[in-house]
């Protein structure tokens, strides 16, 4: 299992290209990754078996770009790795444990440095998510926009899964008398969740449908403002940034607004309102509730605390 095996034992950049898309997650993301490889692999010459050339090549990357080859490099290279334990034998042995350090190696050539401190993270309050709707103004692209704004801080969608809703992916179902819209919405490795959402976020999809007619939620607008089929993950990163500056996220005082700061403040605002954290993981499509944990700007309340509610008493 020599160095260049790495790429040729199967490993054509069709299949690893097939590797990465087939991973769990956002599509996005797989397309940086994708990228990444494929501009390593551009000149014909480079293999991801060769842990100089990684080494040398990642050198001159952003910090962005050495971290996506990294995680690119390692998709593609775990699979080595599984099929090189599944092959050993007795004979074989020795050989295969050599070969997997070397698959090893080759993951940890590229070094991406950690940031120093906190991630710094943007919530916003009530009355700045008021703000913010108020300042997509009017018109097609003010209505467009407010709609955009909705799906990520009403319903606590990601940028992809707000770009491949489709109008039919809104239900209506009863709930104690009343019906209630129901977003059903794709998520990261293709898992389907349930969003409810308020009465006034699904009369503005109604509205806005009525607009554009079926198909893609949020759409582009040509120089004309005609509607496209639908708006890039891009043009909603756009978005926000662009209606974020209208209310003072410029980058001066505030940082520049991001769309999962929208996410962010869907759980934070949820949580101050009493949505149970169980709910609020289910509701933006985590995996576990640490992850969830992480969305929530707390910080501990030496005023209240769980323990005033245990009814402990001393009886001696």
């Amino acid at each position: 299992m020599g160095s260049t095996a790495l790429q040729t034992r199967g490993q054509t950049q069709a299949e690893m290209l097939a590797i990465i898309s087939q991973a769990s997650l956002a599509d996005s993301t797989k397309v940086k990754y994708g990228r990444a490889l494929m501009a390593y692999l551009d000149d014909g010459q480079r293999n991801i078996g060769d842990y100089d050339t990684l080494v040398s090549y990642s050198q001159d990357l952003s910090k962005s770009g050495r971290g996506f080859l990294k995680a690119a490099v390692k998709l593609v290279t775990d699979g080595l790795v599984q099929k090189a334990k599944a092959s050993a034998t007795p004979d074989n042995l020795a050989a295969t444990q050599a070969g997997i350090l070397r698959i090893e190696a080759i993951q940890g050539a590229i070094k991406v440095e950690k940031s120093d401190g906190k991630k710094s993270h943007t919530w916003l309050s009530q009355a700045q998510v008021k703000k913010l709707v108020a300042a997509c103004g009017d018109g097609i692209v003010g209505q467009r926009d407010r709609v955009v704004i909705g799906l990520l801080v009403g319903a606590g969608l990601r940028r992809q899964e707000a770009a491949n809703l489709r109008f039919e992916h809104i239900k209506y179902e009863p709930v104690k008398g009343k019906m209630r819209a129901v977003l059903n919405v794709k998520g990261k490795g293709g898992k389907w969740r349930r969003i409810p959402v308020s009465d006034k976020l699904a009369d503005a999809l109604d509205k806005w449908q009525a607009i554009c007619g079926d198909g893609y939620i949020c759409r582009a607008l040509g120089r004309n403002q005609e509607l496209g089929e639908c708006l890039s993950t891009v043009g909603i990163f756009e978005i926000v940034r662009k209606v974020g500056k209208r209310i003072g996220f410029d980058g001066g005082k505030f940082d520049l607004l991001a769309a999962h700061d929208l996410r962010r403040t869907y759980a934070q605002l949820g949580h101050e309102a009493g949505v149970p954290i169980t709910q609020l993981k289910e509701l933006l499509g985590h995996e576990s509730i640490e992850t969830t944990m992480k969305y929530l700007n707390l910080a501990l309340d030496l005023e209240t605390t769980a323990s005033d509610f245990i009814p402990f008493e001393w009886s001696g």
